[in-house]
């Protein structure tokens, strides 16, 4: 009869899991997993190696959800002679280096905004000049993605393409060195959906 009892016991135990030594077979759970913290350690490794893309501003921002993200500043100075939209020369450089951290981090959704001053056009009324600079901005932001795509970058990796002409300045247009900085091509690197999954699993590396 005794031996029927610890039979029963111990059964119990295991059905229920209610036992110490049963616990940790029965209930085992993961830790839980911080989905932000792993994005900005992934993100802190991609502005390591965008750091050495020449003649570029690098920075860590926050994207629109709340997620570590990498911004890629290149002054239009660099990338365009006044009022081109094609490629100078001297800019192929870095933008190659631009393209070699893209393919080195295929799990980064990627966005490209040009930007103008406000500078008027010759001839041209106030809106036919703000319109032009929005061509512009479109043009220029569209000749960096055809560039990085013929470097290999994939399409699919770049969501958007944007052309904000003078809406969007970061220094006054009252002065040159303003205007100047407002000339510029951004790049955005943030979490595509597959990093978000990724980190919520535990696997981003």
């Amino acid at each position: 009869m005794k031996a029927k009892s610890v039979v029963f016991v111990v059964f119990m135990c295991v059905s229920l899991s209610s036992c110490s030594f049963f616990e940790g077979l029965f209930n085992k759970k993961t830790a839980p997993v911080d989905t932000n913290t792993a994005i900005h350690n992934h993100m802190d490794k991609v502005k390591s190696e965008a750091m050495k893309i020449k003649n570029a501003e690098i920075q860590q921002i926050t994207d629109a959800k709340g997620l570590d993200a990498i911004k890629v500043t290149f002054d239009s100075g660099i990338l365009f002679d006044s009022g081109e939209s094609e490629l100078a020369a001297s800019s192929k450089a870095s933008l190659s280096d631009l393209a070699e951290v893209l393919m080195n981090n295929r799990i980064c959704d990627v966005a490209i905004q040009g930007h103008t001053d406000d500078v008027g056009f010759r001839g041209m009324t106030a809106e036919q000049s703000v319109q032009k600079n929005m061509d512009l901005s479109m043009d220029r932001a569209s000749a960096v993605a055809q560039y990085l795509q013929s470097k290999g970058v994939s399409m699919e990796q770049i969501i958007a393409i944007e052309g904000l002409g003078p809406s969007s300045p970061i220094a006054s247009n009252s002065t040159e060195a303003g205007r100047r900085q407002n000339r510029r091509v951004e790049i955005f690197l943030y979490a595509s959906q597959a990093m978000i999954n990724a980190a919520e699993a535990g696997k981003l590396k």
